[in-house]
């Protein structure tokens, strides 16, 4: 492809002119960047990707991001959702009901019950066992009484 602005070759899906930094508008809009922070106990590093990471520290990473804490985020502008729409499209039915399956169950994960802590459930049944004896004892009260 040929920059508009300083008319130099350059690789058509490249993002932007690497001689002047014009934007290239016939880029797809899909951009992937990382970026890896791993904190430890002796200090913060930053590398661009897993590959940089050392290899003791890697395997400690993957292991961390294969597990339930891990997740996606996804940040797009309007452009943006839309290509994300055209390859979701393109996923079989079972991929596509697994990714909106997963993208949903962080929001929907709210316990409705999460306030109920434990002390409070035991709370709740010492203070329900006191009201059924006494309500047994008023019982057999009245019925001794007739």
């Amino acid at each position: 492809m040929t920059c508009p602005k300083c008319r130099k070759d350059f690789a058509g899906s490249a993002a932007s002119c690497p001689h002047c930094g014009t934007q290239n508008r016939s880029a797809s809009g899909v951009f992937q960047t990382s970026t890896v922070l791993i904190s430890t106990e002796r200090a913060d590093r930053v590398y661009r990707s897993v590959d940089e990471v050392p290899q003791r520290l890697r395997n400690r990473l993957l292991k961390t991001t294969h597990g339930a804490n891990s997740a996606t985020i996804l940040i797009a502008d309007r452009k943006g959702r839309k290509e994300i729409d055209k390859a979701m499209r393109k996923l079989p039915a079972t991929s596509h009901r697994r990714m909106v399956h997963s993208m949903l169950r962080g929001a929907a994960s709210v316990d409705p019950l999460g306030w109920l802590t434990p002390a409070l459930r035991k709370w709740i049944a010492v203070t329900v066992a006191l009201l059924a004896v006494m309500v047994a004892v008023a019982v057999f009260l009245y019925k001794s009484k007739i």
